[in-house]
């Protein structure tokens, strides 16, 4: 009977060890690797969640260059396209259009063209720009957004605008064309588009006339 109790204890003792796991026998339990998110760096040029991505709703038309016979001279670049003041009467949040043109508006029509470059003169695709300028009697709509309007470069980086020349305004004795210009991911540059007649060294519209319109042409070069 004592021989078989001390068995019986022997076995018990033998399933407790070989049920309690040894260091060998545990298995190691990686941490949860971080899941990487756009908050992680915010000077590694990745957006934040808060940021948004605009792209455009109205893309250039592919046929609008050759149905209106404008053929962009290749794009030469000398230097970055200086900034200037933005002025007061910046409104954000314009529409996206091509064409400021209304039912009505006076003054001489202007189709504006030309690309968007980086610093090393290649094309910028989803580039924005934003124009606002004033009407042919030198006065800005500052309720709402005549004469005022936001669109993006197509696959090739050009852009067109459809407007008029703008007029003089009060204190502004020469005419110009307002506009920002964002590179996708890189920083806007504020600034203002000259006339030959008045011209401003990096900044002035080559102008063609087409019998009754003129044809402006302008290449923005910004640091990408």
């Amino acid at each position: 009977m004592n021989r078989f109790i001390a068995l019986l204890l022997v076995l018990v003792m033998t399933s407790a060890c070989a049920g309690t796991p040894t260091q060998a026998d545990i298995p190691i339990q990686t941490p949860p690797q971080p899941v990487p998110t756009t908050m992680h760096d915010p000077t590694s040029g990745i957006l934040q969640p808060t940021e948004v991505v605009a792209v455009s709703t109205i893309p250039v038309p592919e046929d609008f260059f050759s149905r209106m016979n404008i053929t962009l001279p290749a794009p030469v670049c000398n230097g970055l396209t200086q900034p200037q003041m933005e002025g007061p009467y910046y409104t954000p949040n314009t529409p996206e259009r091509n064409s400021l043109l209304e039912d009505e508006m006076q003054g001489t029509r202007l189709i504006l063209v030309g690309y968007v470059l980086d610093q090393n003169c290649n094309p910028l695709a989803n580039a924005w720009l934003d124009f606002w300028q004033t009407d042919a009697n030198g006065e800005y709509d500052n309720v709402g957004y005549r004469l005022r309007g936001h669109q993006f470069t197509d696959l090739q980086g050009r852009y067109y605008l459809e407007t008029i020349l703008p007029g003089l305004y009060l204190s502004r004795p020469i005419e110009h064309i307002h506009v920002k210009v964002k590179p996708q991911g890189g920083e806007d540059v504020t600034s203002q588009l000259y006339f030959p007649d008045q011209p401003v060294g990096g900044l002035t519209i080559t102008l063609e006339e087409r019998g009754g319109h003129f044809i402006g042409y302008f290449n923005f070069v910004v640091e990408k």
